[in-house]
């Protein structure tokens, strides 16, 4: 990957560590699914109105917002209702790096590279010694949920690296126009009208706030950065970088939330940003560089 689209992996990992801070915020005052339709309907409208189709089939275009928007959103949001921890949570969800190689391997035939494959389970190891060290206390059913949810994102992620759309921003938006109505539906159904209602009638400033942050920055901004370097990339070289949300999730929190990590997750995220680096060939740049000289990137 030439050096700006690194950059740029990074971005969405940054944006989509501090969105757990950002969901907390806007649960405060709706149910779960409820906050996840009204994110899209925002996602969705009026981007919609000037944002062409992407040049991908409907059915392509349907399946990955079934996958990536609503299977993965409405499950990781339930899992949190259900008392997963946010911080953990981001921790869990990164299982998808493991689930879109290997979909990626047998559905596209997108051979990982052995340091790939090296750093990827670096990173994978690190993810695991900071779900150690963060302390697995959630119970059993949630944290499957949260699973659940990463394999929908995996999904996802091959779902658009088949596709090759060239404008991201065009597949968030149209793929996001399934969300709204089956999560309002299914709101209604578990959490009930009077709930749904109660949730409009006290919504104030926090869940306003994490309303537009999960809007702007982690959907219209971080999906359409990397659904677009999914379309430019495999996807075995793209998905490593995303090993880092929870690494930004950790220190978000104590920053804003004043948890200060322990000595285990802070080893837990060194290797994971090993894993990173191996994953992603930076190492085996730097290798080259002392070799001879090294071509510019391209764009």
């Amino acid at each position: 990957m030439p050096t700006r689209d690194r950059l740029l992996a990074v971005l969405v990992a940054v944006l989509w560590g501090l969105n757990f801070i950002a969901i907390d915020l806007g649960m405060a005052d709706l149910p779960p699914l409820m906050f996840l339709a009204v994110r899209f309907v925002f996602v969705v409208f009026p981007a919609i109105l000037f944002v062409p189709r992407p040049d991908a089939p409907p059915r392509t275009v349907l399946l990955v917002g079934l996958a990536m928007s609503l299977g993965q959103f409405s499950l990781l949001y339930l899992a949190i209702a259900m008392g997963m921890p946010a911080g953990l949570a981001s921790l869990v969800l990164q299982a998808q790096v493991l689930f879109t190689v290997l979909l990626a391997w047998f559905g596209l035939r997108e051979r990982p590279r052995r340091e790939q494959l090296v750093g990827v389970l670096l990173g994978t190891v690190g993810l695991c010694l900071i779900a150690v060290a963060h302390g697995v206390s959630a119970p059993i059913v949630p944290l499957l949920v949260t699973v659940a949810a990463a394999g929908s994102w995996a999904i996802g992620n091959v779902l658009v690296r088949h596709a090759k759309v060239t404008s991201g921003l065009s597949m968030v938006v149209w793929s996001g126009l399934v969300v709204p109505i089956p999560a309002l539906a299914l709101s209604l159904l578990i959490d009930g009208p009077a709930a749904v209602a109660d949730g409009f009638a006290s919504f104030g400033w926090a869940s306003i706030l994490g309303t537009a942050y999960t809007v702007i920055a982690a959907s219209l901004v971080g999906y359409t950065i990397y659904n677009g370097l999914l379309a430019r990339h495999p996807a075995t070289s793209v998905v490593p970088y995303i090993l880092l949300v929870p690494v930004v999730g950790i220190a978000s929190a104590w920053l804003v939330l004043h948890e200060v990590p322990s000595i285990g997750e802070l080893v837990g995220a060194a290797i994971m940003l090993l894993g990173v680096g191996v994953a992603s060939g930076a190492f085996a740049l730097r290798t080259r560089a002392r070799r001879g000289p090294v071509e510019p990137d391209a764009g």
